[in-house]
């Protein structure tokens, strides 16, 4: 039996990125869950935002958003395909564990 995890990855793509390339790279992500045998992505663009320090003298980046279910050698995968990609400056992903809330009244 295989494990899913709850993960969420950011990722920040150049700010002169089109929307359809944009597009392109939300499809080929969620694809590439897909595939890999995620499940539950959710993906919410957050837009175009100010980086709070330069990164490779850009300003600004479009942040887009993943939340998905998946083992740790997918989060590997997807992490080494963005760590390629041209167009993305950063990302991070965390991994979200459940807690059980103890009610104490």
């Amino acid at each position: 039996m295989n494990i899913l995890n709850s993960y969420e990855t950011i990722y920040v793509l150049k700010p002169d990125v089109t929307e359809s390339s944009n597009l392109s790279l939300v499809n080929y992500y969620k694809a590439l869950l897909k595939e890999q045998g995620a499940k539950d992505i959710v993906v919410q663009h957050r837009g175009r935002r100010h980086l709070s320090y330069n990164i490779l003298q850009y300003y600004d980046g479009i942040y887009v958003q993943m939340n998905y279910q998946a083992n740790g050698s997918l989060v590997l995968l997807l992490e080494k395909s963005m760590r390629f990609n041209e167009n993305i400056i950063r990302y991070l992903t965390t991994k979200h564990y459940e807690i059980d809330v103890i009610n104490i009244y």
